[in-house]
């Protein structure tokens, strides 16, 4: 049996794997290629492991699997080995090399916990997930305790966004006494499994405990929108601007940022945020229409053309985008740059019924009836129940004289809004007139 040695400096003569790491520390990669080729000769079977087990963690993994492939054909019924090659084999993307390992170790090796931890990460890497989550059941029920089987249960689990599976695997390694694992903070994981379950209270009573070092960006993140949705502004205004004074590259802050000011009615502030926001990330379409919707709230529509033009270059396909864009052209009466922006769409299999109100109302603001008729009916399965829409089209009606259609929509209309007295007695009037 092969026991994992950890490497020990001074007071002794250095072996040739103490002084290829030294080497490789200093960046002196020739010098450690030529220790390395003096270790596997010189240096005793523990020693190389202990190297390998290093040099697997630095990500020279052909050095690593040369080793492992040495001290295999000295042990060749050490399974621990196997697993090692196979998740070499994995990480270069070797699977079936991996899986040619895997099979030779057999259920009652102490080795075949870790074979199926091994298996899992293979599965996960071919997206055949119901196989992976077999594998790591299987383990977990040879070793319920086992922290790294655990562990490995909590971030498939997080992974597939099943967070509510994960938390209890969470919880168990902290029972267990690890409030990190692999480097990752647990409490910052369960943070974000409650936030994403919709328990933000809890979400929050977590990200608070994540240790200093663990501090990332992307935790300071999650907290911030955890508070946003805790309906605390302010203290997520604090924590975002906090995030981007000390990662101004970290993208994705801006914009929420910019929503929180813009809920507080600070247009200024989210537009000074949106800006920056874009020299960072200047192919943003999202930042562009958020622009534009901020800008909305000050007042200058030339500005606000100026972004929505821009998001639309950027994201012609996006239907939020384009619909913005349409209202916006709708609401400076510009139909004819409205009619050129929408009518392509309609040829498209899936099309937005917004689409259709919105054409329907170009045409016929530019007299084109028949057209607006089209598309006014073509909407209409859509907003049978709106109010707004179904005055607009009786208002058509009216203006094309139809008036059997138009009594049926009024009639439909008062149905829903029996208080509007303007169309009552349009009604009447109508009803009078026949």
């Amino acid at each position: 049996m092969i026991y994992l040695k950890v490497i020990v400096k001074g007071g002794h003569n250095m072996t040739y794997s103490e002084q290829m790491l030294d080497q490789l520390e200093a960046g002196k990669l020739k010098e450690a290629q030529n220790s390395f080729k003096l270790a596997l000769i010189n240096d005793d079977d523990d020693m190389l492991f202990s190297l390998a087990e290093e040099l697997y963690a630095l990500g020279f993994l052909q050095q690593a699997r040369t080793i492992y492939l040495k001290l295999l054909d000295c042990y060749p019924d050490e399974d621990e080995l196997k697993t090692n090659l196979a998740t070499i084999a994995i990480d270069e993307g070797h699977n079936d090399e991996a899986l040619s390992y895997l099979a030779q170790i057999k259920p009652d090796s102490p080795a075949y916990v870790q074979s199926l931890l091994v298996a899992a990460d293979l599965y996960q890497t071919e997206e055949e997930f119901e196989v992976t989550e077999e594998k790591l059941k299987e383990a977990y029920a040879l070793a319920p305790d086992e922290p790294a089987v655990e562990f490995a249960l909590g971030e498939f689990y997080f992974m597939v966004g099943q967070y509510s599976e994960a938390i209890q695997y969470y919880f168990q390694l902290i029972k267990n006494g690890y409030t990190d694992f692999a480097k990752v903070d647990i409490a910052g994981r369960l943070g974000i499994c409650y936030a994403q379950s919709g328990q933000f209270k809890k979400a929050l009573g977590y990200f608070n405990q994540v240790k200093p070092e663990y501090q990332t960006s992307d935790i300071r993140f999650q907290k911030g929108l955890t508070r946003l949705q805790l309906g605390d502004t302010e203290k997520a205004i604090k924590t975002l601007e906090d995030l981007i004074n000390d990662d101004n590259q970290y993208a994705s802050a801006y914009p929420e940022l910019a929503k929180a000011y813009e809920k507080e009615n600070k247009y200024q502030q989210a537009l000074r945020v949106v800006q920056e926001g874009l020299s960072v990330d200047q192919y943003n379409e999202y930042l562009y229409s958020l622009a534009a919707e901020i800008t909305s709230y000050l007042g200058d529509q030339k500005l606000m053309k100026k972004y929505l033009v821009k998001a639309h270059e950027l994201a012609p396909e996006n239907m939020t985008i384009t619909l913005q864009y349409s209202n916006f052209l709708l609401h400076q009466h510009d139909d004819e740059a409205n009619i050129k922006l929408l009518s392509p769409l309609v040829k498209e299999d899936e099309t937005d019924p917004q689409l259709y109100w919105n054409l329907a109302r170009s045409y016929q603001r530019t007299d084109q009836l028949e057209l607006a008729g089209k598309y006014y009916e073509a909407a209409l399965p859509a907003y049978s129940e709106n109010p707004t829409f179904l005055k607009e089209l009786i208002n058509y009606y009216r203006e094309t004289g139809e008036t059997d259609k138009l009594m049926d929509e009024l009639e439909h209309y008062l149905r829903l809004v029996p208080t509007d007295t303007e169309m009552q007695d349009l009604y009447d009037q109508y009803e009078d007139y026949k």
